[in-house]
């Protein structure tokens, strides 16, 4: 059995057999206990994670691909950007992704023969490619849980001092007033 470098390995990895999947496609159920999510949260900057699931089915696509179909949800706990106080976020993203055997023709060309690849913005993106008879069904969700994090977390009343617009002056303190005016005298 081939696994990822162990460095990159996630804390969810979860490999599965893909050389013999079955016709209606293996489920996958990953929900980590707290030691686990506690990892999830360090490797994501988050205070915390309270709760991680992810369903997912595997199943066979086209003649040697794997689709992976599912969703990932959790809880996670993060820091305001603007209060620095602690708030929760609620993950709710779909999972649909392909993957191809390297040495697969289909993945050197593209889903067309003719060398074209035709995006469905409701299908799976382009084909990743993998070796050997796994693929890590639990690296794949905390890829999609990773790009679901808000970057900038914000408490909903939250106020931001506004940036003054180009070529506007930003109104000026007390302080800054005095300054200016000391600066005008002769």
């Amino acid at each position: 059995m081939s696994h990822p470098n162990h460095e990159t390995r996630s804390p969810i990895a979860h490999p599965v057999n893909v050389a013999r999947l079955p016709d209606r496609g293996t489920p996958v159920l990953i929900e980590p206990d707290a030691e686990t999510r506690a990892e999830l949260a360090d490797e994501h900057g988050l205070l915390g994670v309270e709760s991680f699931k992810a369903d997912l089915t595997v199943e066979k696509w086209k003649r040697n691909g794997v689709r992976v179909r599912g969703r990932v949800e959790a809880l996670i706990d993060q820091e305001c950007v603007v209060t620095l106080e602690p708030l929760r976020n609620r993950i709710d993203e779909e999972i649909d992704a392909v993957f191809l055997p390297e040495d697969s023709k289909l993945g050197r060309e593209g889903f067309d023969v003719g060398g074209e690849i035709h995006l469905d913005m409701d299908g799976p993106d382009s084909p990743e490619t993998f070796s050997g008879d796994f693929i890590d069904v639990g690296a794949l969700a905390e890829q999609f849980f990773g790009l679901a994090i808000d970057p900038y977390p914000r408490k909903a009343n939250a106020k931001v001092e506004a940036e003054p617009e180009a070529g506007e002056e930003a109104p000026m303190s007390d302080w800054q007033a005095k300054l200016a005016g000391l600066a005008r005298k002769p």
